[in-house]
């Protein structure tokens, strides 16, 4: 096993905290990462992996048990079955963002608007990463996992995962444990071939982030560097010169609320149905027909809410700070909750539950943590 001298996890998480494990190892290949972790699970030793370290709060005692550094990297280009279509298979290990300028460098779309986000391949499909619109969801095909219940690799459909908003059935959701407990080896994405022309931008909400017309015509090359000029000035690209970025990202979801639920709130709050509401239709065969059609029934499609509109009006402003805390709202976005400098875990998950308080107090909702808790309650 190849074992390495344990360092802190907050040298290895964005959010810069968490204690130093008991034993720490590091995967370079997928073989190497699946001999790792089925001797884990045989021995049941308490494990924890670790990719870019972006999506943890770690707890500031030492974990006592392994942290596996993931350290694979490699994109193959894969024949697809799709005309107009490339197909890529990117190891887990490997730089999201590394993969993003590589397929924007071959002309690929359906991920320059996810440019940015920090992190690995490997957790991408995992909460379901997205920006501005675009999802991973639109583009993933498969997953390569290693199954802790059976040490099996096997290759899973996308269909098969249960992808949601920053959900999936692998997701360590705080308060409970994945519907399917495995790790991921390599994801494969099915990518349009753009080229390196201007194009019209199809989604409306990129269109809208990006300040574009409807018919305005971009490349991807633009995209991708305005996406990531526009991440820059919220704090969201990381930077080891600027505290604003030393976070987990979005640390609270936006909140998927009902669409009555959602007329309770103030209507300048922003929202965004998950769904177009259709008009229903109802099929009735000419043989069953009695003359009579029951009423039909009709469902509102959920809304997605802005959880930064909520905690900013539930009066706690960009650089929010508790007294006496290093942690602290970031200066530029207020779904960041940021190390301003040596915050322990604990100071983290304080702001983080004055958070949830204050915005529940205010608008009878409780904001979820976007970010994996390990060895912290909320």
């Amino acid at each position: 096993m190849p074992e390495i001298a344990p360092r802190p996890l907050a040298e290895l998480t964005t959010l810069r905290a968490g204690g130093t494990p008991a034993r720490m190892v590091e995967a370079t290949t997928a073989e190497e990462l699946v001999d790792i972790m089925r001797g884990l699970w045989s021995a049941h030793e308490p494990w924890l992996v670790v990719g870019g370290g972006s999506n943890l709060l770690v707890g500031d005692e030492p974990f006592d048990g392994t942290v596996v550094l993931v350290r694979t990297h490699g994109i193959e280009r894969l024949p697809d079955p799709r005309d107009g279509y490339a197909r890529v298979r990117v190891q887990a290990g490997h730089d999201w963002d590394a993969l993003v300028a590589y397929t924007v460098a071959e002309g690929l779309g359906g991920i320059a608007a996810m440019s940015g986000i920090p992190g690995t391949a490997g957790a991408a499909p995992v909460q379901n990463i997205g920006a501005y619109g675009q999802e991973l969801v639109q583009t993933l095909t498969e997953v390569e996992l290693l199954d802790e219940a059976t040490g099996d690799v096997s290759t899973v459909p996308a269909a098969d995962l249960a992808l949601g908003f920053r959900t999936s059935v692998l997701k360590h959701h705080y308060g409970s444990v994945p519907l399917r407990p495995a790790v991921v080896l390599s994801i494969t994405l099915d990518l349009p071939i753009r080229g390196h022309g201007e194009r019209v931008v199809t989604g409306p909400q990129l269109r809208a982030a990006l300040g574009l017309e409807a018919d305005q015509a971009v490349t991807l090359e633009w995209i991708r560097e305005t996406v990531l000029a526009t991440r820059a000035r919220k704090g969201m690209v990381l930077d080891d010169a600027d505290a604003d970025t030393w976070s987990a990202g979005s640390f609270f979801q936006n909140a998927i609320v009902s669409a009555a639920f959602a007329r309770t709130l103030p209507a300048e709050c922003p929202r965004w149905p998950l769904a177009p509401e259709l008009d229903p239709v109802v099929v009735i065969p000419l043989d069953r027909f009695d003359g009579v059609v029951a009423p039909i029934v009709s469902s509102e499609p959920d809304v997605k809410v802005s959880a930064a509109w909520l905690i900013e009006h539930s009066g706690l402003r960009k650089g929010f700070k508790l007294p006496r805390s290093r942690a602290a709202l970031s200066s530029k976005h207020a779904l960041a909750v940021t190390n301003r400098g040596n915050a322990t875990a604990e100071e983290l998950a304080e702001l983080a539950r004055f958070i949830q308080g204050r915005v529940q107090s205010e608008f009878g909702l409780l904001l979820q943590p976007e970010p994996v808790l390990v060895g912290v309650e909320l």
